[in-house]
């Protein structure tokens, strides 16, 4: 049984008590089944550090994007695609739009969501889009840009089923994290149990966003079991069923390979 992290954020683990390495992070990881990382860039200034790890460990790949809420830099779609074509990047993004918070204004926001979109139409990759209250724009845009044709994952989803449903329709994956083990997430639980198999991601998001079990810690790539333990329990489905189907999905989606491990 193999576990993927779908999305994680390696380079904003606290490091200071483990040797000032990720290394620690990774065995705690590979210990509990997770032995695949996709570490997400959020900042163009930070790129380089998380292509750094990815380039030195082989199970570790790398994304490049600009969050919608990083107010203090800018990125064009040909920056994006020069550092896209790196081998070790698989997906453009963390992009998308939130109008929770509002460092941006909306049109800003947009503007830089459209230029991820076009960067990785041009470098054939998937997109990884991050969306919160703000669901209706973001599926406009992504029929407007036409993201169908390069697809991608909707990473840490909170819609609801319907929502799921279009995104799905759009041929893009549905990434699920540790939120769905959260008392109220009865939204999630919805989307976690009715998206096919054969389309679903799971991931931490960590540091962010520690499962049922570990909340109030910072998360890790190792607390992913409890995310695949729950959906699996959810489902009905045998964990090792579960955990080797969404890594297949991953290594199809982010590879263009099947990869089952059993």
């Amino acid at each position: 049984m193999q576990l993927v992290d779908s999305h994680c954020h390696l380079n904003l683990l606290d490091l200071t008590e483990n040797e000032n390495s990720v290394l620690p992070f990774i065995e705690r990881a590979q210990k509990v089944h997770v032995y695949h990382f996709l570490n997400v860039c959020v900042s163009i200034v930070h790129f380089n550090d998380v292509l750094r790890t990815a380039e030195k460990y082989p199970f570790i790949s790398a994304s490049v994007g600009l969050h919608p809420n990083e107010e203090k830099e800018e990125v064009t779609e040909d920056e994006l695609i020069k550092l896209g074509s790196h081998q070790k990047v698989v997906a453009i993004g963390e992009t998308g739009l939130d109008y929770y918070r509002t460092y941006l204004d909306k049109l800003t926001q947009q503007e830089r969501f459209r230029a991820h979109v076009r960067a990785a139409q041009q470098l054939k990759k998937p997109l990884i889009i991050h969306t919160r209250n703000a669901i209706t724009d973001t599926l406009q845009m992504m029929h407007e840009e036409k993201a169908d044709s390069c697809g991608g994952v909707m990473h840490c989803f909170t819609e609801d089923w319907s929502c799921a449903k279009k995104a799905l329709d759009l041929g893009f994956f549905i990434s699920i994290s540790g939120i769905v083990t959260f008392k109220n997430a009865n939204v999630v639980r919805e989307v976690a149990k009715n998206t096919p198999l054969d389309r679903l991601l799971i991931e931490t998001d960590s540091p962010y966003l520690a499962p049922g079990p570990m909340r109030g810690q910072p998360n890790e790539p190792a607390f992913l079991e409890h995310t695949a333990a729950f959906i699996a329990d959810l489902r009905q489905v045998p964990l090792e069923t579960f955990a080797n189907q969404t890594t297949e999905n991953f290594f199809t989606l982010f590879t263009g390979a099947k990869r089952t491990y059993v």
